[in-house]
């Protein structure tokens, strides 16, 4: 059962548009190394998230190897999205909380998602200004460059 399923809701926003590899709904039983695979995380990593209640509940096979769906496949991509933002785990854990807690809780998950989104967009400007250092000084570099060449010529 995925984080969405123990709801009984799906969160559509968490389904990128396509992964390779990925099986047709109903066929959608991956084996850990699979994931890994298709990820690009360690299965460390996997158990790691599974262990923190990050993914809560992972499926089993009759012999005890954990079995992902692609419903598994959406929510770590959704998680990485999340990493990607800098979110802090403990943030991505209360997420996967609220979400396994039900609808009563979108705003709660409205509100985290948004203090994210406004962490990301100051980021984004320190990145700019940053950008702007450094297109400055690769001009002043180029032109020094070119101006060298020119005396030596």
């Amino acid at each position: 059962m995925t984080v969405m399923e123990t709801t009984g809701t799906t969160d559509s926003c968490a389904a990128p548009a396509y992964q390779p590899g990925r099986r047709p709904d109903g066929q959608d039983s991956y084996t850990i190394s699979e994931v890994v695979g298709i990820t690009g995380l360690t299965a460390h990593t996997l158990r790691w998230y599974e262990r923190i209640g990050l993914m809560p509940h992972i499926d089993r096979s009759h012999t005890g190897q954990r079995r992902y769906s692609n419903r598994d496949l959406d929510w770590l991509d959704l998680v990485g999205k999340l990493r990607l933002t800098g979110m802090p785990v403990a943030d991505m854990v209360r997420y996967a909380e609220l979400v396994r807690e039900g609808d009563h809780t979108y705003g709660d998950r409205f509100e985290l998602l948004k203090a994210t989104r406004q962490d990301v967009l100051t980021r984004i400007a320190e990145l700019q200004d940053t950008l702007a250092v450094l297109d400055r000084k690769i001009n002043f570099y180029a032109d020094a460059g070119r101006a060298l060449a020119s005396e030596r010529s």
